[in-house]
């Protein structure tokens, strides 16, 4: 079963939630926390559906967030600048829901459950694909949708330097149309696939009434297992650990609430062209979740990571904290990592401020790992033989996350 809170947030993921601008340091002098995305590196992320062929294949592309009124078209009863809680999603309020609950079940906020048996820990994880389903029924593409699922569920898990062994997902739609199921199904099995876990059963419920004909939802859980002495937690995590930035192939599947909201402001539609690129809105924003389990194992494997953030609702602002000792925080290099230019689009159309698409959106960085000094140029230069990563920032005294 899922719990789901709006496009896909999961409320675990609230908890740590702590506002940008509390950074102070004794080395840094407090500054605004709020990201100029204008100089962030203006290379072309290039949307492809195999990331480790990304590398030869970027170019560059002027990146600008700032827009003027002549920019956009905004109708009189939109707002001059969205919001994700303008799209029906507020983080806060899953934050204060998620801080009762912990108060009845104690220990619930991290990326996965652990519990214990023997010498290692089961790693669990349930999350859904949010609305991002909508995309779904309005492209007809439904054979990448069960990637995302698993995605979601597995990408949470490794956090904790589990080895997802099995998943199990839910497929509920008001009639059931057997190929249009089969094309999700196999989504699904790809996904576990990519994630070297079991697809071990799931649970097909058709109900009349309930969904609009044509369309389903999608839930599912993972679990996996680490040893207990290898378990990745954060506790060792200190000033000046470096933080390492894995590509995304785009918004994932978080914050459709508010991409749909802002596709509906623009007055374009998802077959019209991502402006300056050969793709559509839709293709691009269809794009599946990077399953980041098998890359993530590997790094683990060879030493030096302390810490794993999974970027999803809540971007870097609420999910980097939320893997860091007390007292602790994140100084994030600006212009450290290319930034799919999809974002751009959405910041655009849709006149949204840095800190709110930092708080949003994962722009471009999927999985952060926290590492050592000592395995940081160890670890960039294995993983850029075969794929991307980039060096984004460093752990600093503090609270929560700052730019710079």
């Amino acid at each position: 079963m899922n719990t789901s809170c709006g496009a896909n947030l999961e409320l675990s993921r609230c908890i740590a939630a702590s506002p940008v601008c509390h950074f102070k340091s004794s080395i840094f002098e407090p500054r605004s926390c709020v990201p100029k995305l204008q100089d962030f590196s203006k290379k072309l992320f290039p949307l492809c559906k195999d990331i480790n062929a990304r590398s030869n294949r970027e170019r560059s592309i002027p990146f600008s967030v700032t827009c003027s009124a002549s920019q956009v078209d905004t109708a009189a009863d939109e707002p001059s600048s969205l919001t994700y809680k303008d799209a029906g999603v507020d983080i806060d309020a899953g934050s204060e829901l998620v801080k009762r609950i912990a108060k009845m079940a104690p220990g619930i906020g991290g990326f996965g459950g652990l519990f214990p048996l023997g010498d290692s820990y089961l790693v669990a994880g349930t999350d859904g694909v949010g609305t991002k389903l909508k995309l779904a029924f309005e492209t007809g593409i439904h054979d990448t949708i069960g990637i995302d699922l698993v995605a979601m569920s597995v990408n949470d898990i490794v956090t904790s330097g589990a080895k997802p062994l099995f998943f199990l997902d839910y497929f509920a739609t008001s009639h059931l149309d057997v190929d249009l199921a089969e094309k999700v199904i196999k989504g699904i099995v790809d996904g576990c696939q990519q994630s070297d876990c079991a697809l071990l059963g799931g649970e097909t419920a058709e109900m009349p009434d309930f969904y609009a004909e044509g369309e389903y939802d999608l839930s599912g859980f993972a679990v996996g297992i680490v040893k207990k002495d290898s378990v990745i937690d954060g506790k060792n995590i200190k000033v000046g650990d470096v933080l390492i930035g894995l590509p995304s192939s785009g918004v994932h599947s978080n914050g459709f609430s508010l991409v749909r909201r802002v596709l509906k402001q623009s007055g374009l539609s998802l077959k019209d062209q991502l402006p300056g690129e050969s793709i559509t809105l839709g293709e691009a924003l269809i794009a599946p979740t990077v399953i980041y389990v098998k890359q993530v194992l590997d790094i683990i494997s060879k030493g030096g990571v302390k810490g794993i953030a999974h970027i999803t609702g809540g971007g870097f602002t609420d999910n980097i904290p939320r893997v860091f000792p007390k007292g602790l925080g994140a100084l994030i290099y600006e212009g450290s990592w290319t930034i799919p230019p999809v974002f751009k689009w959405i910041q655009e159309a849709g006149r949204i401020e840095d800190a709110e698409m930092m708080r949003t959106f994962n722009m471009g960085v999927g999985m952060v790992l926290v590492v050592s000094p000592e395995a940081a140029d160890r670890i960039l230069m294995e993983v850029q033989k075969t794929s991307i990563a980039y060096r984004i920032g460093e752990v600093v005294k503090g609270d929560g996350v700052s730019y710079s």
